[in-house]
Formats: structure tokens, sequence, C-alpha cells
């Protein structure tokens, strides 16, 4: 929690963490999904959340932080039981949180599978360009017949015409992974409509000079 009150003051307008299932059905966030030390890893989903590490907030506190500085967020969602949880956790912390929180989905095939069921939030197709045996004009194609509100890839799989592209089928482009500051200009210059970086001041910086606004 300290890490995104942080990068609320340096500038972020939008919050991103992964989220996990426990064992009792609380969605909380974590990287990597396990905890313990080197010799007794357990998978959160084993976990109650009584007994996860201090370290590890729940996505209600997330929730909250959000609602109070009215603020974005992007859910990776890891467990794909985890979706119901979320989605009340978004609704019972503000009516409208959900209608500024993106719900990053990385496997396609989950992601069609439960697009019919969770159209009241904002799905997002968590991709690379490599992967996508169809090519990117038929995967954006088809993220506008499902619903699914954008796509979401390395900065290094975008190029100008592919962000051109995904706006001619009016869906956003996120770039993730923008670290250095040539990385960050580059995508606000081709027109992203949201980079992920793990270094707040620069994307700030780079906002600022592109006169993008945050």
């Amino acid at each position: 929690m300290a890490s995104f009150e942080l990068a609320i003051r340096l500038g972020a307008t939008g919050l991103e963490s992964d989220v996990w299932l426990t064992a009792d059905g609380e969605p909380v966030l974590d990287h990597s999904g396990v905890v313990g030390s080197r010799w007794r890893r357990r998978a959160i989903s084993d976990v109650r959340a009584d007994q996860l590490p201090v370290y590890i907030p729940r996505l209600a506190d997330l929730a909250r932080l959000a609602v109070e500085h009215g603020m974005s967020l992007s859910l990776d969602v890891k467990d794909l039981g985890a979706f119901d949880a979320v989605r009340s956790t978004l609704r019972n912390a503000s009516a409208d949180l959900a209608t500024r929180a993106y719900i990053c989905v990385e496997d396609f095939d989950v992601l069609r599978e439960i697009v019919t069921r969770y159209r009241d939030l904002l799905l997002v197709d968590s991709s690379r360009l490599a992967k996508m045996r169809e090519g990117p004009e038929r995967r954006l194609a088809t993220l506008a017949e499902l619903g699914v509100r954008g796509l979401n890839m390395h900065h290094t799989d975008w190029n100008g015409g592919l962000v051109t592209l995904a706006h001619r089928f009016e869906r956003y482009a996120f770039a993730w992974d923008a670290q250095f500051d040539y990385s960050l200009t580059t995508m606000l210059r081709m027109g992203v409509d949201g980079v992920y970086s793990d270094w707040v001041d620069r994307m700030v910086d780079a906002a600022r000079q592109e006169g993008v606004a945050s």
C-alpha cells in the first residue's frame, strides 16, 4: 500500500496490480501468487487471508484508496475464480469504481468464455503480438465484436499503425513495461491510451513534456 500511495504522490492517475484469490475467497494483491520462505512456499489459493504476510494487501484496500483519490485501476486477474469477487469488491467500494477499473485477462480463450457474464466490467485482452495467430486486425475486430474494451501489449509490440488500428475499432491501446524515457515518449507520441511503468516520475515527466493529459 505504501507503493501505491507513493505513486499517487508522484502524480500517477492509475494503479495496477495482480489479483489472486485466497483459500477463503478474498481477492488480494501480489505479483507471484506464492508466499512463504524458500523451502515452504505455498500458493495464495491455499492460504486464508488472515494467514498472509502483512505486506500483501486486499483488493478492498486498493479499491478504497482509488475511491479516495479518484484513481483508475488496472487489475490483472490471475485466478480464474476471482472475477465474481473482484466485481463485488469494486461495487462495495463505490457505485462507479467499476467504470474506471480495467480487468486484464491474459488467456484469450478464458476471455472469450467469460465476456458474456462480465459485460458490466471493463475487460481488456492482455496479449503479445506473436501470440495472435489470426493477426492483430482480426484480433481487434473480435474484441470489438465481443465488447472487450481494449488491447494491452508490451510496448515493443506497438507501432503507430497498430495504435491507429486499435482506435479504428474503437478499442483502447495500452502499453506495459515502458520503463525508460525513450519508450515512454515513443508510446505517448504513438497515441496509446495508457502506459504502465514502475518509474512513476519518468512517466509523469514524459506525459507533461509531450503535453498529454494525465
